[in-house]
């Protein structure tokens, strides 16, 4: 269990609090508006109405005693820089920032955000390569050239197995796992056999997976 400061209590904040609650973690959420605490006070561990921005506020948080501060605020740019720099100047390990676009990346890694996550670009390349393919299950970016996807097995892979089809060498992709008809995830050895209500992950450059889609 990690203790977690979330800063900024909006739609991406209460999802993020309470994701984090049900996974086990002990979460403090703050926001400078009375109304967002309300709304997620009795699902975190303590909520606290503040300013991010003020010094003496986030001072006596103690936030060099959290394991990590996750910044989403994403109405307010200049806020989330400040509450980015404070929660670094007051101590804390590893800081978390929203960031709305590449130019608001820059300059939170500057005020010293360990890690800058970009949730409304994410979703729309994910929906964007999820509804353009009509295979495409789902799909996890790793880096500007690998993601991992979840995809439908084709129907000629019916019945064979990983070893027959020489997957790895013939279409340059890896399989990771495999899905059955009850969503039951399943570990693969060349011996495993296709059967075509089953879906697979698949790890693959991105030029890899278009060829292999349209196999």
């Amino acid at each position: 269990m990690k203790s977690i400061l979330v800063i900024g209590m909006g739609r991406f904040g209460r999802h993020c609090a309470r994701e984090l609650v049900s996974l086990g973690h002990e979460v403090m959420a703050i926001d400078k508006y009375e109304k967002n605490i309300d709304n997620i006070a009795g699902e975190v561990s303590n909520a606290q109405i503040g300013d991010a921005t003020d010094p003496l506020f986030m001072e006596s948080l103690g936030i060099a005693d959290f394991d990590i501060c996750i910044v989403c605020i994403g109405d307010d740019f200049q806020a989330s820089l400040e509450a980015t720099c404070l929660c670094k100047e007051l101590g804390c390990p590893f800081v978390v920032a929203r960031a709305a676009r590449d130019i608001h990346r820059k300059f939170l890694l500057k005020m010293g955000a360990d890690k800058v996550v970009y949730p409304e670009k994410q979703m729309a390349i994910w929906t964007a390569v999820t509804y353009s393919s009509e295979h495409v299950l789902d799909y996890i970016p790793m880096d500007e050239q690998h993601a991992i996807y979840e995809v439908e097995i084709p129907v000629s892979w019916n019945n064979k197995s990983v070893i027959d089809l020489n997957v790895r060498q013939k279409y340059n992709i890896t399989i990771l796992a495999i899905k059955d008809s009850n969503n039951k995830v399943l570990t693969v050895n060349p011996q495993t056999i296709f059967k075509s209500d089953m879906s697979m992950l698949v790890l693959a450059e991105k030029k890899a997976m278009q060829k292999f889609l349209k196999y």
